[in-house]
Formats: structure tokens, C-alpha cells, sequence
């Protein structure tokens, strides 16, 4: 048995060593990571970010995804994509980078995972109503290490590693991750969106066909799949051997072109947006009841309201964005509807 253990113990650092042999320079080294918030004894098999990745994938927070709102509100088919699926398409993409660049996949994926895991219902609804409602205000990246600090583990948290905070806490727009992995993510976060949420607004007969103006389809192609290869692979060209990663001015910007483009047309279109203000309804709605109402929350809400002294309306937005698309309307059905009137 104590044989066994010597030879269990030499796989993670033989994977590390690993690392060192064929990851860039510029990548992060799981061994030379900066650590968690609270100290814990090395993994037997795993390495930091990929012992990361597998807590998030076993998070109730990742499992919540699969009901949550990516554009189109209860959309009649099951193809479109949810919450998840935009998550795992976006890994994807950016594994696909990383391991072209030699980075670190682990890292990489780990951050992927869990950008999105303080989402709201309702998509970018929801998250709309809470920064209305709540006086501290509501930003879905901050949200998403709120729930891996506080509310994992029976509110122990998920102890993530420096690095993947910084990528989950750093993926928007305006934003930019300490890690070249968290940056490939970034990137990876709106090609993945503008090539899936396109693909839906086809398939949902607000868009004809996947053309977009020809200024664009000149630089990135004519098609969905022309447009995500020429994306990715710009990347990869543009960032080989540098510590940033970057795309070259004319398909970056193509990138910031065609995000305008959506926005004017599938974003802001009102046959994809009908019933947004019911679902930021919704969210106001249960936000007020709940304000007003603390002593109705969850217990672990109720505990962490009176551990951290926080106000309310702070861990009543933890609560809402926690909620999927479903357990949100039922909710309001159960505090607002009479019991006659509900749909059976």
C-alpha cells in the first residue's frame, strides 16, 4: 500500500514536470500557481487547475445551467441552446485555442466552465432587473465568484484556485484576465455567442440565413462556419509566440462589426425579445416579495445574510440569480397566482 501511494503521489508531479516540457513559456504552470484563499495539501493525481475544473463540474451551480435562458425565452424545439450548452461550446473553442498555443488546457477549460455560473434566469433579462433593483447593483462575472466562494460546498465554497477567479471575475468585454488562458476564454466567450446565437435566430426564423453584411463576410467569411474557423484560427496566428492574446486589426475589427450587427438585429429584435419584460417582471417581483420577506428565504441564504452581515437586497440577488428559468416561474405562480387560475 505504501508503494502504491509513492507511485499515486509521483502522477501529479509527473504531470507537472509534463507541463514544463511542452507548455509555452508564456502559459501558467499548474505548479506554479498562486493558490487558493484558503490553503489546502496537494491533489495525489491532479494538478491545481485541473482538480478546479472537475469541482466546478460537479457544482450544483453547473447543473443549474441546462434550464437557464442563453437568448430566446422557452423557445419551442430542443435545439437551441441554454446556458450550458453556450458553456460547453465555449470550452470547446477555447481548448481548441489553447492547445494550439501550447497553453494550458486545464486552466483554461476550469475558467470556461465556470464564467457563467452566476448567470440569472432569463438570460440577460434577468440580470438587467437585478442591477435595476438591487442598490448594490448586479454584474453576472462578480456574481459567478460569489457562487463559487460562498454558496458551493454547503457555503464552504469551492476554494478555486487565483488564476480561475481572476478568468471567471475578468471575462467580459471590458475586462482583461492576468492569464493568457483567462484571456483566450474572453475571446472565446463572444465568438462562441455570435456563432450559436446566430445559428438560433435562423432556426427561430427571426434571421433568413446566416449572411451579414458584406464588409464582414469579406474579412471572416460568408458563412457560420467560415466565420468561426476564420475567428479561431486569426487567434491562433496573431498570439503564437506573444504573452497577449490578440487578433489582427482587420478580423478584430470584423468581430466588433459583427457584435453591432447582432445587437440590431437579433439582440434588440422584438420577435426574440416579446416576453422579456415579463421575465424582468418576474425578477422585480420575487426581488420586492423576498426584500420585504427575508424570513422567507432558504436557510443557507438566511445564514449567510446573518454571517457576513451583508444587506438583504445582496443575498436576495444571490437567490434569484441561483434560480433556473422554471423554478423562477414557479415560484411566482406560488406567491402571486391563485391556485384556480394556474395552468394544470
Amino acid at each position: 500500500m505504501i508503494l502504491t501511494a509513492v507511485k499515486i503521489m509521483n502522477i501529479r508531479e509527473e504531470l507537472e514536470k509534463r507541463e514544463e516540457l511542452i507548455l509555452s513559456p508564456y502559459a501558467c504552470f499548474s505548479a506554479r500557481s498562486k493558490g487558493r484563499e484558503k490553503e489546502e495539501e496537494q491533489d495525489k493525481l491532479r494538478p491545481v487547475f485541473q482538480r478546479d475544473r472537475d469541482r466546478i463540474i460537479h457544482s450544483k451551480a453547473f447543473r443549474r445551467l441546462k434550464d437557464k435562458t442563453q437568448v430566446f425565452l422557452t423557445p419551442q424545439g430542443d435545439h437551441y441552446r441554454t446556458r450550458l450548452t453556450h458553456t460547453l461550446e465555449v470550452a470547446q473553442i477555447a481548448r481548441t485555442i489553447s492547445r494550439s498555443l501550447h497553453l494550458n488546457e486545464d486552466l483554461t477549460e476550469a475558467i470556461a466552465l465556470a464564467h457563467d455560473l452566476g448567470h440569472t434566469p432569463f438570460g440577460h433579462a434577468g440580470e438587467r432587473a437585478l442591477n435595476r433593483v438591487c442598490p448594490s447593483g448586479f454584474v453576472h462575472s462578480e456574481q459567478s465568484v460569489r457562487v463559487v466562494q460562498l454558496y458551493e460546498r454547503n457555503a464552504q465554497g469551492l476554494n478555486l484556485t487565483y488564476e480561475v477567479i481572476d478568468g471567471i471575475r475578468n471575462h467580459g468585454m471590458n475586462s482583461k484576465p492576468g492569464t493568457l488562458e483567462g484571456q483566450v476564454v474572453r475571446l472565446s466567450d463572444k465568438i462562441a455567442y455570435m456563432h450559436h446565437d446566430m445559428d438560433d435566430a435562423v432556426r427561430a426564423g427571426i434571421l433568413r440565413g446566416d449572411r451579414v453584411p458584406q464588409s464582414i463576410a469579406d474579412v471572416v467569411g460568408d458563412t457560420l462556419g467560415e466565420r468561426l474557423d476564420s475567428f479561431i484560427t486569426d487567434i491562433i496566428i496573431s498570439s503564437r509566440d506573444k504573452n497577449e492574446i490578440m487578433m489582427s486589426p482587420a478580423v478584430y475589427d470584423a468581430l466588433i462589426n459583427l457584435r453591432k450587427w447582432m445587437f440590431e438585429n437579433i439582440y434588440t429584435n422584438s420577435t426574440a425579445k416579446s416576453e422579456e419584460g415579463k421575465a424582468e417582471g418576474i425578477v422585480s417581483t420575487l426581488y420586492t416579495y423576498f426584500t420585504e420577506n427575508t424570513g422567507k428565504l432558504p436557510s443557507e441564504y438566511r445564514s449567510l445574510m446573518e454571517r457576513t452581515g451583508e444587506e438583504p437586497g445582496r443575498i436576495v440577488s444571490d437567490f434569484i440569480s441561483s434560480m433556473t428559468d422554471r423554478y423562477a416561474i414557479g415560484l411566482y405562480e406560488d406567491l402571486f397566482i391563485p391556485d384556480p387560475w394556474r395552468l394544470k
